[in-house]
């Protein structure tokens, strides 16, 4: 019987021990940090007074940590055709798998202008396409330019003259 108790007084030791170091590996280093590439699209335009257009620019972090966007450089298409060339500095700090937007003027192309005006007067809306780069810094690393392209359409709202979404 001794060897018995000194085995059951082992199980009592080591089993606490066991649960202590299960426990322990079960907790992980914090969250998954993961980087992830961002995406632009246009959330609104409007055709200004002097002719020159307005863009939303809607900006998504699918990163799960924090991204501060510092330059955009992307080429609009619309059905293909060039329309614009926008090149911005938003200095937004978007948070975790969320997005923002920024606001930026610019002067279109002459056919962008002309397919713009059309579409607008036959009240119908545009596909476009926006391919070049952003760059985005994630918290914590270097800048990093990111390819980006992307294709969506634009409609007439309703009450606002010379404003698509």
């Amino acid at each position: 019987m001794p060897a018995s108790l000194t085995l059951r007084g082992l199980l009592r030791l080591a089993l606490p021990i066991v649960a202590i170091l299960l426990l322990t590996s079960c907790s992980g280093r914090g969250p998954v940090r993961r980087v992830s590439q961002p995406a632009a699209s246009l959330q609104q335009l409007t055709v200004r007074a002097d002719g020159r257009w307005e863009l939303q620019l809607r900006l998504n972090n699918y990163s799960s940590m924090p991204m501060r966007f510092t330059a955009v450089r992307l080429d609009l298409r619309f059905d293909n055709g060039a329309a614009a060339h926008i090149e911005a500095q938003p200095n937004l700090e978007i948070g975790p798998e969320s997005a923002d937007t920024h606001v930026t003027t610019l002067a279109p192309t002459p056919a962008g202008m002309a397919r713009l005006a059309t579409a607008l007067a036959d009240g119908h809306g545009l596909s476009y396409t926006l391919e070049g780069s952003v760059q985005a810094t994630p918290e914590g690393a270097g800048a990093k330019d990111w390819k980006v392209k992307a294709s969506s359409a634009l409609s007439p709202v309703p009450g606002l003259p010379g404003t698509l979404r």
